[in-house]
């Protein structure tokens, strides 16, 4: 006699809607930012010796388009999958319409914020910039 199967996890949402795109988003950005991360790990932590990680290591790495892009991607996705699951977790424990709202509300801006600030950090990073406000600090 064999046990019952019982299944792990959300079922697949039936029907062509966001939860559906949802759940595919869920298993390939998974699967993406386990590349991503593991990438960025080896690369920062065993080809590279973290005491050898500053200012000028950043500034040359993102010298190069594909660092920039790279990096980007990661926290992009890192950011949809994690704020993906807030909101999961938000409609699975909050029953309440005016608190799933106000929950869903907090999750939406910090995610458009996050966003935004790390967006701008990587797109307009300019060392330059930051060797010409140190020497004008006289540092």
């Amino acid at each position: 006699m064999t046990a019952p199967h019982t299944r792990v996890g959300r079922p697949r949402p039936t029907g062509n809607n966001f939860e559906l795109y949802s759940w595919y988003f869920f298993r390939i950005s998974g699967l993406l930012l386990i590349f991503l991360a593991v990438t960025h790990l080896v690369i920062m932590h065993v080809v590279n010796n973290v005491s050898q990680i500053d200012f000028n290591f950043v500034a040359h790495r993102w010298g190069s388009p594909f660092w920039r892009s790279f990096d980007w991607l990661l926290l992009i996705l890192a950011l949809l999958h994690g704020f993906n699951g807030a909101r999961l977790s938000v409609d699975d424990y909050i029953r309440n319409r005016g608190w799933r709202i106000f929950a869903h509300s907090v999750i939406w801006s910090a995610l458009i914020i996050f966003i935004v600030l790390g967006t701008i950090a990587i797109v307009t990073f300019n060392p330059a910039s930051f060797s010409n406000a140190t020497a004008s600090a006289g540092r």
